[in-house]
């Protein structure tokens, strides 16, 4: 019998492991299998809270009006909807009296999307009543604020 020359050796064994490698490929090319499986996670706990904001000009003087804008900034991660609005209004001084003001929320159920902002989601009009008995001087440069909630 004849001896393999070195070079031929290697040949010969680089040609093996080639075979094995294809032959093993297409091993794996013929298995199957069937399987099921299942998995479970748990929804978030509900639709978040909103931060509401009620924007409107400056300048309001006693017999005078202005509308206002309701807007939503939803931070959460799901969407929600921001439904009846109810608003009031407070002052800086004392002596300015909320009472001479009236305020209106139109609720408009209005869906604000997840990371949303500055969604509008009502409107409505501040009045500054005038008072025929009542000095209202002590509303002048007062800061007016008109706080807003949603149920």
């Amino acid at each position: 019998m004849r001896k393999l020359s070195k070079k031929s050796r290697i040949t010969a064994a680089v040609a093996g492991v080639a075979l094995v490698a294809v032959g093993g490929g297409a091993a794996y090319a013929y298995w199957t299998t069937t399987g099921s499986g299942n998995g479970t996670a748990t929804n978030s706990s509900g639709g978040g809270t909103v931060t509401l904001h009620a924007t409107y000009a400056d300048g309001l003087a006693p017999g005078n009006q202005v509308n206002v804008a309701y807007t939503a900034d939803n931070s959460t991660t799901s969407s929600t909807v921001v439904g009846a609005l109810t608003a009031s209004v407070s002052t800086d001084n004392g002596a300015c009296l909320p009472a001479w003001f009236e305020v209106t929320a139109v609720t408009s159920n209005t869906n604000v999307a997840a990371g949303a902002t500055g969604t509008s989601v009502g409107s409505g009009i501040l009045k500054f009543n005038d008072s025929a008995t009542e000095n209202q001087d002590a509303c002048k440069s007062a800061k007016v604020t008109v706080s807003v909630t949603s149920k």
